[in-house]
């Protein structure tokens, strides 16, 4: 898989080690067909199917021929029709509504760090100003906007993650970028700002996300997958 970079996109990080522990629960919990249309949900077709397939899955289920054909250069069976019965959010390690998570998310989504400004009781941030100071702050602006999936409605509704703690997303998520409210901390420009999945507050993210949007969590992490750039992570 070629991975193409950009500073200014988000990366969503497939965790190896939580791909096949949820590939294994998956296929463990019953059923013999994956679902791995739209690139795995996001989350690279050829990665998941090897993984799925290597604990049992007896095949894979996809968009296209050419996916099928490349997949069975692999030794992989795939199909373009008929119906998964392998629990995805299992596979994917998805939350439920209310944000529960039966096995680690396989995706992590996140940004980093561009810059910090202080802000003073009463600034706006964001075109609209919808958001306004209750009181003296510092703010970040970071990597991810609504042309990777980080959807409009998220901001004054949804938070990230940085230096393993939640911080809410402020005034209206712009194109690339979005702001965060750091609440009295500081952040390291750089440092990563994680929208959902991995081990902290941030991995049931999409629940809240759905609850915000309308959208299901489905939807969400194959947008946010399809749009950032992918990588690896242990």
């Amino acid at each position: 898989m070629r991975e193409k970079t950009s500073s200014a996109r988000p990366r969503a990080m497939i965790s190896r080690s939580a791909l096949a522990a949820a590939a294994a629960a998956a296929v463990s919990a019953g059923g013999e067909v994956a679902d791995l249309r739209r690139d795995a949900w996001g989350h690279g077709v050829l990665a998941v199917a090897h993984a799925v397939t290597a604990v049992g899955a007896v095949r894979v289920l996809v968009d296209a021929d050419g996916e099928r054909e490349a997949l069975a250069l692999e030794g992989i069976i795939a199909t373009t029709e008929g119906t998964a019965d392998i629990d995805p959010s299992l596979l994917y390690g998805l939350p439920d509504d209310d944000g529960a998570l039966r096995t680690r998310p396989v995706m992590r989504l996140h940004g980093h760090v561009l810059s910090t400004k202080r802000l003073r009781a009463g600034d706006a941030v964001s075109y609209g100003y919808t958001f306004r100071a209750a009181s003296d702050t510092t703010v970040a602006l970071v990597t991810g906007g609504y042309a990777q999936g980080i959807v409009r409605a998220l901001g004054n509704n949804a938070g990230v993650e940085i230096d393993g703690r939640e911080r809410p997303i402020i005034g209206r998520v712009a194109m690339d970028v979005c702001v965060v409210d750091l609440q009295g901390a500081s952040a390291a420009i750089g440092a990563e700002a994680t929208y959902f999945g991995g081990t902290g507050p941030a991995a049931p993210g999409l629940a809240r996300w759905a609850s915000v949007t309308g959208l299901s969590i489905a939807e969400l992490v194959t947008v946010a997958g399809g749009h950032a750039d992918r990588g690896w992570e242990a």
